[in-house]
């Protein structure tokens, strides 16, 4: 990305999967790790890492995380869901592990002139994701293209960060995600899962040579 441009004003993490399909079968990603959880959370967390020095230097700059009213607290036990598997659980989970990353990395990014927020855009937007889950669709993509496109541009959230909002309005998560002890936990498994974790040290490492 830095070799394209020298700057990335906005980062919007947006790539997911619903609960509905296959939701029955545990699914795995090419590393093994439960699909949901690999795609709806880690490769966001792992992106955002990887164009943090970028997004640095481009402030004040914006981080949008799309997540979910539907939540459902990790069981750090079974974080791959290897028993009691659902789609729908899977799915929840992955949501709240967003907002959980949100709040943690707008408190390390904090006074860095990048703010990170996190949002549910709108319930049962007309998408495909919807559809395939046998929903019948409640509200227009439009509205839910209004509510990221606020948390990405709107003058009124400068310097405002670690948040969750339902639409346009801020609202409350799941408990868990104003767990500093479950924040902590999750960060250190991510950072493990993505291979960050390994980089980290080897950079610590190199430092001290």
């Amino acid at each position: 990305m830095q070799q394209a441009t020298r700057r990335l004003d906005l980062l919007i993490n947006n790539a997911g999967i619903g609960s509905g399909g296959s939701q029955g079968t545990r699914q795995t990603s090419a590393d093994g790790y439960e699909l949901r959880f690999a795609v709806n959370y880690l490769s966001g967390f792992l992106l955002t890492h990887l164009l943090l020095p970028l997004v640095r230097t481009s402030t004040p700059a914006r981080i949008v995380n799309v997540s979910s009213l539907g939540q459902q607290a990790i069981d750090f036990a079974d974080v791959m869901l290897t028993h009691g598997y659902s789609g729908s659980r899977a799915y929840c989970q992955s949501k709240l592990a967003q907002i959980m990353f949100t709040i943690d990395l707008a408190r390390d990014l904090d006074g860095s002139g990048v703010t990170v927020n996190a949002l549910h855009p709108a319930t049962y937007m007309n998408t495909t994701m919807v559809r395939q889950s046998g929903v019948t669709p409640m509200s227009g993509v439009e509205q839910g293209a209004d509510a990221i496109l606020n948390l990405a541009t709107s003058a009124a959230l400068d310097g405002r960060s670690g948040l969750f909002f339902n639409g346009q309005r801020e609202a409350r998560a799941d408990a868990q995600a104003y767990d500093a002890g479950a924040r902590q936990r999750l960060k250190t498994l991510s950072l493990e899962l993505s291979g960050l974790s390994f980089k980290t040290s080897a950079s610590v490492e190199s430092s001290r040579r």
